[in-house]
């Protein structure tokens, strides 16, 4: 137990450093400096869920996750090579191929929000295969796991002109994921409601 506890950490830790860099790449991005998504610690808070979905004998019957964006600022996903993600696009459901060694990044709801939609936070679910278990570990970062977070988050300032106003309002961290935590998954997005 003691090495797959030590292996864990050391796994977190990495998934950390991946993150810091993805946001400094994130910040460069938008035109900002590479620190400033770190700054207002946007990698502030992470949590690893691991996912066991068994083999499903009627998969066509069933679903794994259903249909969501994240409510974090972005996801770092490892899955196995069973596979089952999908994203929507152009309304249609299209498979994520597992590719060994590499990871899936997701744009989550809180990014899409304080980049004034320059990401977007894709929608996604899980279906479940018949062939074999689904096993999967999900990084989220999000500030909401500290929940004495103070910090508003709304458009970054720097990013907006006459050209570009702000979408959404600002909001605390906690209080868009109790929204989005009080509509469900599969229901309608819930950053509709923050938006102006």
């Amino acid at each position: 137990m003691l090495i797959c506890s030590n292996t864990m950490f050391e796994y977190a830790k990495q998934v950390m450093n991946l993150g810091n860099t993805l946001f400094e790449l994130l910040s460069e991005a938008l035109g900002l400096d590479p620190s400033y998504l770190t700054d207002i610690d946007c990698n502030q808070g992470q949590i690893l869920l691991c996912h066991y979905f068994p083999p499903c004998p009627q998969p066509e019957l069933a679903i794994g996750t259903s249909r969501h964006s994240d409510s974090t600022f972005m996801t770092i996903l490892l899955q196995d090579e069973i596979g089952g993600l999908q994203i929507l696009h152009e309304d249609r459901w299209v498979d994520v191929t597992p590719t060994p060694g590499a990871f899936i990044v997701n744009i989550g709801d809180l990014l899409q929000m304080i980049s004034n939609d320059a990401f977007i936070s894709v929608e996604h679910r899980v279906v479940v295969k018949n062939i074999a278990p689904r096993v999967s570990i999900a990084c989220f970062f999000s500030s909401h796991f500290h929940p004495a977070s103070t910090r508003m988050y709304g458009p970054i300032k720097e990013l907006l002109s006459d050209d570009n106003p702000p979408l959404y309002r600002e909001t605390l961290v906690r209080d868009y994921v109790k929204h989005y935590n009080s509509i469900g998954l599969d229901a309608k997005n819930a950053m509709s409601d923050f938006r102006l």
